[in-house]
């Protein structure tokens, strides 16, 4: 059999099974998305909250936040996942498969969002600082209303980055049983023996959810050169 005509018997594959494998897969593609943006708002709360314990002058909570990003930062995602969801099961702590991922997706996350967030308030002139406290904000006041908004125009190219690398992270979910798109891939792969073509359908998915997040993190790094450059 010629190349050409081996090429056109695996693709002929999906027109026979894709009207079988759009639906479970479809399915999975809103569960994929559903923990991805659960995560992540997770991550991003998590994050502020230690980036804020980094920069406080309460040594304790300095000490305790960087033991945090330490940990986020260096043990795997799917280490943590496990311990959410098999390693609290003898405390008495229950948890289904998706939440389980959100919550250890989302600790994950937080410590790489902490650093991002803590190095775009540290890029903020110190005089903003003591000129907002000079006109009587607080200390909170001068974060949420001065030294945040100007962080998050920093720090938004890199949260983006973040943001695809939790919806990769996601594929690990499959491993604890929730029924995203690598354990629909797996589950069909195994009752069709296509693992090859199933695969392919998932990478696809995956490409195809994270290219236009690509493309937004690199129209605001691009953006974000310009006006820093402009600054005098």
């Amino acid at each position: 059999m010629s190349l050409l005509a081996e090429l056109q018997a695996f693709f002929a594959v999906y027109a026979l099974k894709w009207p079988e494998w759009s639906g479970p897969m479809g399915r999975a593609v809103i569960v994929t998305l559903q923990i991805t943006a659960l995560a992540y708002a997770l991550g991003l709360v998590v994050g502020l909250v230690v980036a804020l314990g980094r920069l406080s002058r309460n040594p304790f909570l300095r000490r305790a936040a960087a033991v945090y990003v330490e940990v986020a930062r260096g043990v795997p995602a799917l280490v943590v996942l496990f311990l959410i969801y098999y390693g609290l099961v003898p405390l008495g702590v229950v948890l289904d498969a998706v939440p389980a991922a959100v919550i250890g997706l989302g600790l994950s996350a937080g410590g790489y969002v902490a650093e991002i967030v803590r190095a775009g308030i540290g890029a903020t002139h110190r005089g903003q600082r003591e000129a907002g406290a000079s006109i009587g904000l607080t200390p909170l006041g001068v974060y949420r209303f001065i030294l945040i908004p100007q962080a998050a125009r920093i720090a938004l190219p890199p949260l983006v980055g973040v943001l695809i690398a939790v919806l990769k992270d996601s594929s690990l979910a499959s491993l604890i049983s929730a029924p995203d798109i690598m354990l629909r891939a797996k589950d069909i792969s195994s009752s069709d023996f296509l693992p090859l073509h199933i695969l392919l359908v998932a990478g696809a998915l995956y490409f195809v959810l994270a290219l236009p997040l690509s493309a937004a993190a690199s129209a605001l790094e691009r953006r974000m050169s310009r006006g820093l450059k402009s600054r005098p």
